[in-house]
């Protein structure tokens, strides 16, 4: 199951989880068929055989859970350092323009905390945390604004042509009482 904030189980679901697998590692040291023990934790089969399986690999602490499935590659009070960082600006790093990419995120962490990730590996961790991506709006300096304005009333009307009317006067494709 996943969540919004881009974890997987919660503590105490994974926790849920163990005791159900622990609850099975008993009943295979009794014997018990997988088809009973799935019926009875209400799970799959093929999950009661990965669970045998591990079973027999490892005993009961084979079926201890091994904790979240991954972990963020920067701590919060690494991220907090990154937001620093990022916050000195892309020229204060090396960069002429002052827009931040996901590659030059990456670039930054990479320097800063010698951790390698992808670029969809940034974007998550920068989401997690709350970021959003930011387009920004491209005007040229030497737009008049008036000028602009005075464009569209005047010019763009007889550049764009009448409309077509619409109503009971107008044509259509199928005219009432032509049949």
């Amino acid at each position: 199951m996943r969540y919004a904030d881009g974890g997987g189980l919660t503590a105490e679901r994974r926790a849920a989880r163990e005791g159900l697998r622990l609850e099975a590692g008993e009943r295979f040291a009794r014997g018990d068929r997988t088809s009973d023990i799935a019926k009875d934790l209400r799970v799959s089969e093929l999950s009661v055989e990965r669970w045998r399986h591990d079973w027999r690999e490892g005993g009961m602490a084979g079926l201890k859970s091994k904790g979240p499935a991954k972990l963020p590659k920067l701590s919060d009070e690494r991220f907090a350092r990154l937001e620093e960082e990022l916050a000195k600006g892309p020229a204060a790093h090396g960069w002429e323009d002052q827009r931040w990419t996901l590659e030059r995120v990456r670039t930054v962490i990479g320097r800063q905390f010698q951790i390698s990730c992808s670029i969809a590996g940034v974007w998550r961790l920068l989401h997690r945390h709350g970021w959003s991506w930011q387009s920004p709006a491209r005007r040229a300096l030497e737009r008049d604004e008036q000028a602009v304005e005075l464009w569209k009333k005047d010019v763009w009307p007889q550049v764009e042509g009448p409309r077509r009317r619409s109503g009971p006067t107008s044509s259509s494709r199928t005219r009432p009482g032509s049949r």
